[in-house]
């Protein structure tokens, strides 16, 4: 049901305080907005000098006075504003995801919006809007239509984040060339310099923040520099020329976003991202399919097999066939192809006008495969690598979305892989012009390609993409994305491998922006013929645990069938868990440290349920009443050995079965870099 009307007057309270400077006179407007239990309080100040908000929890300041505004190449909307009108209104309303986490998502908010006038000859307008939730807040800029305004330029936006202590923080850097491919670090606010979002903050007494934003849309991505001791400013991505904004009135800005939460587990548990999104603009979603994949990439990353033509060649029809045949063994639902495609030849990641998203190699026969995967009820899944060459891509989307949907290709993997720029055009004297990948130039290029692409009737996995901001809620063929340091950097990073602790740092931070295809699931944890340098930092039951522990609708089984094979006895919790659930439960959490999850079928009444930690063992306890009270389950439980250790003896695991209902704790034992991954079927 949904509940939109406006509240009473407690809700919203304008207060004017008049104070005395010297011999000029300032008044200062103050409007202030509740969470609709009362736990969160905004107050936001207008006054001649600046626009400021402060956010309070239970009384007590979780964001100090912080500046807002937006300076324009034309004029500045950063001071000198007075109140032209304001209103508040409650919305309470449940809205229905076609996949995800979960299915039914409640949006409970009280919103303030404020419509300013600069005080001057201009008039100029603005408009703040905030969204208060009981476990954070969601504001926005409007620059409305108005005379003299068609069109601007913003140099900078003002928005801060100032916090009342040095928090402990967890981030990666902004600016740097592998985009958001970097482990997170873990220091105080004050030793931050500039970062991506999310950045999730803890507080001295626990208290959990995480700092983000949502509904991104022809606007650049924000990073974070620090501001003072202990601030966060808004540090928007420029286009080539300086300019952060390109816009037209009127013009809405992304909504800046603060998770608040008494615990970890309560930043995992928080939908506003999704609910500052805008409702689905795709009529029919019914073709939009979660399922799990496997797929011709990690033979290559162990170079094993290549992307480019010639004798080990990995995407040859016999190969392809092979993988299509284990999937439909083992009821997986489609296999990725990488380097089917021309252009894959030579210095590739320097030279991405090459590519061609319609014409396969000689030795990959679409025709007969898309016969035989159809024979088989096995779908491939089609891979764009652009190699950063952005126009020569949008010169073919449409060209290459109905080659995949002549083919029965329903999802498709895209990459952009480029030293942190992409090449937008080649100048005059021949030399690229060049753009962040997290620029507005590359936020339009997504957006294109995700509209393209639904006009098909494809879904996406996009790799080194733009962060995640919930529009998987307007456009949910959208469905996953990389945008962080994934599988493929065990098999050849120069510096090492994944540590255990990344594994439970990416869901209090990346993982909060939704989706993520890590690629999980390698059970060939040594790899000392191909690479001997790197391995699988982690135990074999880990790996399976990520399934639960790291959401993605599409979710692949990345190692090679053969390791599978080996395995059939673990490899049956990969083929029985789905990527598509009803409810989630966050059962144990500490960032960097631990953390268990478990998740319903929305298809039937089982759960499952995923427990990682870092290189310490731990013994945690599970209650399991969200089990259906009243009813027996057994639970195959998937656990680390005795002996188990990611160090020396990683492979060692046990199966075992047992009755369990709602009023059961399990105690889940961790071995070092271990985990444990559970089926609950019902009786």
């Amino acid at each position: 049901m949904s509940s939109l009307h406006w509240p009473p007057t407690r809700l919203f309270l304008l207060a004017v305080a008049t104070f005395l400077a010297g011999e000029h006179h300032t008044s200062a407007e103050v409007l202030t907005v509740s969470s609709p239990s009362s736990i969160l309080k905004v107050s936001v100040t207008i006054d001649a000098e600046r626009l400021t908000y402060q956010i309070s929890r239970f009384g007590e300041s979780v964001i100090d006075s912080s500046r807002l505004g937006l300076v324009l190449k034309e004029a500045s909307y950063a001071r000198n504003f007075k109140v032209l009108d304001s209103a508040t209104r409650e919305v309470d309303e449940t809205w229905e995801l076609p996949w995800g986490e979960e299915k039914n998502v409640r949006n409970r908010f009280n919103e303030l919006r404020i419509e300013l006038q600069e005080v001057s000859p201009s008039g100029k307008l603005l408009t703040l809007v905030f969204r208060v939730f009981d476990d954070g807040i969601g504001f926005r800029y409007e620059i409305p239509a108005q005379p003299g305004l068609a069109s601007f330029e913003i140099l900078d936006e003002l928005t801060e984040f100032q916090f009342p202590a040095d928090h402990e923080a967890w981030w990666i850097g902004a600016f740097l060339p592998d985009r958001y491919e970097y482990l997170y670090s873990n220091t105080p606010i004050s030793a931050v310099d500039t970062v991506q979002t999310p950045v999730t903050l803890e507080t001295k007494n626990g208290l959990c923040l995480s700092i983000h934003e949502a509904a991104l849309i022809d606007y650049p991505s924000m990073a974070l520099e620090r501001k003072g001791l202990h601030g966060l400013k808004a540090d928007l991505y420029p286009w080539s020329d300086g300019s952060k904004v390109k816009g037209k009135a009127p013009l809405k800005s992304p909504w800046r976003t603060i998770q608040i939460a008494d615990t970890p587990a309560g930043l995992i548990d928080s939908q506003l991202i999704l609910n500052l999104n805008e409702p689905c603009k795709i009529e029919d979603t019914s073709w939009i399919k979660p399922g799990k994949y496997v797929g011709v990439w990690w033979e290559m990353h162990l170079a094993q097999s290549t992307w480019e033509s010639g004798a080990k060649h990995g995407a040859n029809t016999k190969n392809v066939k092979r993988y299509i045949d284990f999937a439909a063994k083992h009821g997986l639902d489609g296999v990725l192809v990488e380097g089917w495609n021309v252009g894959w030849d030579g210095n590739w990641y320097d030279n991405g006008d090459r590519f061609r998203f319609a014409e396969p190699y000689p030795d990959f026969d679409i025709e007969e495969l898309t016969r035989y995967g159809k024979e088989k009820n096995v779908r491939i899944i089609g891979h764009h690598e652009t190699g950063g060459g952005i126009l020569n891509y949008e010169n073919q989307l449409t060209e290459a979305f109905q080659f995949a949907e002549d083919h029965n290709i329903r999802a498709v993997k895209s990459g952009y892989v480029g030293q942190g720029q992409c090449i937008r055009r080649i100048d005059e004297a021949g030399q690229p012009q060049l753009e962040w990948h997290h620029g507005q130039f590359m936020v339009r290029h997504y957006q294109k390609v995700t509209e393209e692409a639904a006009r098909h009737h494809v879904a996406l996995c996009v790799h080194e993409s733009i962060k995640d901001t919930g529009l998987r809620r307007t456009y949910p063929n959208l469905m996953t994305r990389e945008s962080a340091r994934g599988q493929e950097y065990n098999a050849w990073a120069g510096e090492g491998s994944n540590p255990p602790d990344h594994l439970v740092t990416l869901p209090f931070t990346r993982m909060l922006s939704g989706p993520m295809d890590y690629t999980p699931g390698i059970f060939g944890l040594e790899f000392k013929e191909y690479r001997p340098n790197n391995r699988i930092n982690a135990t074999i039951v880990n790996q399976m645990a990520l399934y639960v522990v790291l959401y993605s609708p599409l979710q692949m089984a990345a190692d090679l069938p053969e390791n599978y094979e080996k395995r059939l006895d673990l490899f049956q919790f990969i083929e029985d868990v789905p990527a598509d659930w009803q409810d989630t439960r966050v059962l144990n959490a500490s960032i960097g440290d631990y953390v268990t999850i478990a998740r319903q079928d929305r298809h039937s009444e089982d759960w499952y349920l995923g427990s990682i930690t870092d290189e310490q063992g731990r013994v945690l306890e599970a209650p399991l009443s969200f089990l259906s009270p009243g009813k027996k389950y057994t639970a195959t439980i998937y656990r680390d050995g005795d002996m188990a250790d990611w160090k020396t003896r990683p492979y060692d695991a046990v199966i075992e079965d047992k009755v369990v209902d709602s009023s059961t704790t399990l105690k889940i034992r961790l071995a070092p870099g271990g985990g444990q991954a559970i089926r609950f079927h019902a009786q």
